[in-house]
């Protein structure tokens, strides 16, 4: 339970709805800024205007997925607009105090440096990138349907990194009937591919495995599918980047050759944001639990 804990929310989107309602259920006295235009808002919680005080009385920050921008900005789909953190917003938060989010750019990185406040970014844990990786696959998969005319079964497929979304994502299309085939840095990660069934190559081979592609899903965040490897794509290649933006795609240079070539970050919170919320609601509950009940212990 989060009885008698105070949290404060930030902005977000659908995702967040379900992380409130989670801690709503646990008892937690729930602040909300930014969701003013919320349709049925949850009943049990205050909507709040962002300030100073506000963010003091905070024992628990939730901000969005994706947290702020470098100039401070909040996106607050569901409010009037969004929200900006001024350095005195970020001095105002506890020493100590916890602030969570998806995953934190440097401005926020270096607040919580300079002020003391403890961030964390949910996903970096593995059981949260694991546990999204299956509507970033389910996503990937709407959107090769949607962009190709051809079936996913006797496709040509290659993922690019076989990390938590690149394990998942392959393993779905294989699921399907695809030719997978596997772009790895690591002799490792070839044999654990080659071991599933799929063909495995090294990445910086890439050019020698582009004659006869349908599909490329690439999930590596720097330029991989580089101007000379798009030269030598057929045209019917469709290229899906998953990659954080800007993608790992000369995306300009594939437009140029008519490749169709689409930057798709963030899916889980497009394609089933309420499966994506409430993974990040069950992990925010259990880590909080257990932050203030190794407070407790220590006290």
């Amino acid at each position: 339970m989060l009885t008698g804990l105070t949290i404060v929310f930030l902005g977000g989107d659908a995702r967040q709805i379900e992380v409130i309602n989670k801690c709503i259920e646990l008892d937690a006295s729930v602040r909300l800024v930014g969701f003013d235009k919320l349709e049925n808002p949850p009943s049990g919680v205050r909507h709040e205007a962002l300030s100073s005080v506000l963010l003091q009385e905070a024992d628990i920050i939730v901000m969005p997925v994706i947290g702020c921008d470098d100039n401070g900005i909040i996106a607050a789909p569901f409010g009037s607009g969004d929200l900006v953190m001024k350095q005195e917003l970020f001095m105002a938060i506890r020493e100590g105090g916890l602030v969570y989010t998806g995953m934190a750019k440097s401005l926020l990185r270096r607040m919580s440096s300079e002020y003391g406040f403890r961030l964390i970014e949910l996903l970096d844990r593995d059981d949260v990138a694991i546990y999204n990786s299956i509507p970033t696959a389910e996503g990937a998969l709407m959107m090769a349907i949607q962009n190709t005319d051809i079936t996913i079964h006797g496709s040509t497929c290659v993922v690019l990194g076989i990390g938590r979304t690149g394990f998942t994502l392959a393993k779905t299309l294989q699921g399907l009937g695809a030719k997978i085939r596997v772009g790895v840095r690591r002799e490792a990660d070839a044999a654990r591919a080659a071991v599933m069934g799929w063909e495995p190559f090294m990445t910086r081979d890439l050019t020698a495995c582009t004659s006869d592609i349908d599909l490329i899903f690439n999930t590596i965040p720097t330029m991989i599918i580089t101007a000379q490897i798009i030269s030598k794509l057929p045209r019917r290649t469709v290229i899906i980047d998953l990659a954080s933006a800007p993608g790992g795609t000369d995306f300009r240079f594939a437009e140029k050759r008519g490749i169709k070539a689409l930057l798709a970050p963030g899916l889980p919170g497009i394609v089933a944001p309420k499966t994506a919320g409430i993974i990040i609601a069950n992990t925010l509950c259990q880590s909080i639990t257990e932050e203030f009940h190794l407070r407790g212990d220590e006290e």
